[in-house]
């Protein structure tokens, strides 16, 4: 049986994040958090069924599909969508040390759709973890370098993997993953482990637009894999990844 997340309080976010190096909202109290209704979130799932191959995996599988897009979020008091900027497009990189399976290689993606960045909501949640971020790491100037992936992991090859370079940090200040939807398939256990020695944690995820925040200097993250619950009917499960970075983007050069 699966086990249900320990969900935070949204008065206690910042505390929990803090001790613990992770928290979970529910989809309430992320849409409260962003300052928005939870239906602004349901108007992007149709975005996740218009999501390309992933053509960059070592593993030779078949099973995630992707996008990505790039933006900065200022400090300051100005309405949401005169503090997030999108970036034209880049690559997704990152070093071996954070992704030993997909390490050290530039990968290009298809940008998101419109109808998620054009929107208000889209700035609305982007400040609000932003500012999360800056209070985790009491850096209130801060420029934050935001990296957003809808993902589709499907059991196409009759097994997902959401996270097929294992558990991992992703060197960043703070990474969101948030449960858009599950869809006939079990597994997907979330695991989240001190990065400094045996504590964690494991439960699974099922509310659409719940969240899992994570302190990236502390933690590390997997998922583990989905299978079809009935195999020829095949199955899938989308969230939305998330990363704040201080500094500038992940590159070859940073």
């Amino acid at each position: 049986m699966s086990l249900p997340p320990p969900l935070t309080a949204l008065t206690d976010l910042d505390a929990q994040l803090a001790a613990s190096g992770y928290a979970v909202l529910d989809a309430a109290s992320l849409a409260r958090l962003a300052g928005v209704p939870a239906s602004a979130f349901e108007a992007w799932r149709s975005c996740w069924n218009d999501l390309p191959a992933d053509g960059y995996l070592r593993d030779g599988g078949r099973y995630r599909r992707r996008r990505h897009a790039c933006f900065t979020v200022d400090p300051g008091t100005q309405e949401p969508t005169a503090r997030v900027r999108p970036v034209p497009g880049r690559a997704h990189w990152q070093p071996v040390a954070y992704n030993a399976l997909h390490g050290g290689i530039e990968r290009w993606f298809e940008p998101m759709h419109g109808a998620m960045v054009d929107d208000p909501a889209w700035a609305r949640l982007l400040t609000a973890l932003a500012e999360r971020a800056a209070r985790l790491r009491a850096a209130p100037e801060a420029r934050w370098y935001v990296e957003a992936h809808p993902f589709r992991i499907d059991t196409t090859d009759g097994i997902g993997r959401p996270t097929p370079e294992g558990a991992h940090r992703d060197g960043v200040d703070l990474v969101v993953v948030i449960l858009v939807g599950r869809q006939g398939v079990k597994g997907g256990e979330t695991r989240v482990f001190d990065a400094r020695g045996p504590q964690g944690m494991r439960f699974t995820l099922s509310e659409p637009w719940s969240a899992l925040l994570l302190d990236d200097e502390h933690v590390i993250h997997e998922s583990t894999p989905i299978q079809p619950v009935v195999p020829e009917a095949g199955g899938h499960r989308d969230t939305l990844v998330l990363t704040f970075r201080r500094g500038g983007f992940q590159g070859p050069d940073a």
